[in-house]
């Protein structure tokens, strides 16, 4: 140790708990080896109680961050838990209650808020549900009640062979009512789908107009439909369309019937015409009209104006056709005089 301590002039180690230290000191120009050795109770002591405190401190630090975190994490989903309260009192019989958005701009709030127009499409579409319903029920027990009494009123007693066959022909008519009514809301029920379970293609709108003429004439013989071309076609796709072929005949024909059916000759003509990005169909008759009161709800499925009187309808037919363009990302509108006669407008997109 001696040898270190002149080597190196200052050591220092433990020996078990004692603190040693050792160094060279020159006095009168001679070389001293001084050693010391002690127990530092005082700093023992101090490192203990410093042990224990980091031991309790750890502990007491652990569980206030438990409770702490608990009541942070308790108040910070408190929210969500009163959002899961205000959702399982909703039910499909109080759809109008709605969960309180407040005024934070966080996740929280940006959830309440999708979930209130989740609510909102929801009970729009009840409510659509509710009436469609009840417009069904309504105008399938229409045909049904005349049919029923009309059988009735010939069984009721002997007749002649005229006064059977007038009766036929009435039950005959009303059961031809029935038979419209159920393609109509059939193919109102296909222009619901999602369009991922409709198929697509590549169509020619000018194909399917005259496919559709073709089929409103052999339905409807004294109906009168011109077809006018406003633009030489120079390419094929300045008139195709990505749709489904039944869909938009069946569109182009309620157009169609509907300008026929409310025109005095019978009469309807059908423009076509074209730009960059999309096609323009204008559908004119010069009949009776709409008022301006009833434009905005011709649209709406089993709506019948005023002219319910000039002819014969259900109210589905430009429901349909409206659903039928939105499905295709189209564009429908109308304008309409009375006694001067109706213009719908239809824009659909090319490929």
């Amino acid at each position: 140790m001696i040898d270190a301590i002149i080597q190196k002039k200052e050591i220092q180690f433990y020996q078990q708990k004692t603190q040693v230290i050792g160094i060279l000191y020159n006095h009168d120009n001679r070389s001293y080896v001084i050693t010391a050795a002690a127990i530092d109770q005082y700093g023992f002591a101090k490192l203990r109680n410093l042990t224990y405190t980091l031991i309790i401190g750890f502990f007491i630090g652990v569980i206030l961050t438990l409770f702490t975190g608990k009541y942070l994490a308790k108040k910070a989903l408190s929210p969500v838990s009163k959002m899961v309260d205000k959702v399982e009192e909703i039910t499909a019989t109080n759809l109008d209650l709605r969960i309180e958005e407040g005024k934070g701009k966080d996740e929280i709030a940006e959830l309440a808020i999708t979930f209130n127009a989740m609510l909102d499409r929801l009970e729009k579409s009840f409510d659509a549900q509710k009436d469609f319903v009840s417009n069904i029920a309504h105008e399938l027990r229409t045909p049904l009640t005349a049919m029923l009494a009309e059988l009735q009123l010939t069984t009721s007693k002997q007749r002649n062979i005229a006064e059977y066959q007038t009766s036929i022909h009435h039950a005959i008519d009303d059961a031809q009512k029935l038979v419209r009514l159920t393609n109509n809301l059939l193919e109102l029920a296909k222009a619901n789908y999602d369009q991922t379970e409709i198929g697509f293609k590549e169509v020619r709108l000018d194909e399917l107009l005259l496919d559709a003429r073709n089929e409103v004439r052999h339905n409807h013989p004294y109906y009168k439909i011109n077809i006018i071309f406003e633009k030489e076609i120079e390419d094929d796709d300045f008139i195709s369309v990505k749709g489904n072929e039944y869909l938009l005949k069946t569109a182009f024909m309620n157009l169609m019937e509907n300008g026929c059916k409310f025109s005095e000759e019978k009469e309807a003509t059908v423009a076509i015409t074209y730009f960059k990005d999309k096609t323009i169909l204008r559908f004119q008759d010069n009949g009776i009209g709409i008022g301006s009161n009833e434009l905005q709800n011709i649209f709406t499925s089993f709506f019948r104006d005023e002219n319910k009187r000039f002819a014969e309808g259900n109210g589905i037919g430009l429901s349909l056709t409206k659903k039928i363009i939105d499905l295709h990302k189209g564009e429908i509108n109308v304008v309409s005089k009375v006694d001067e006669g109706t213009t719908f407008r239809v824009e659909l997109p090319h490929v």
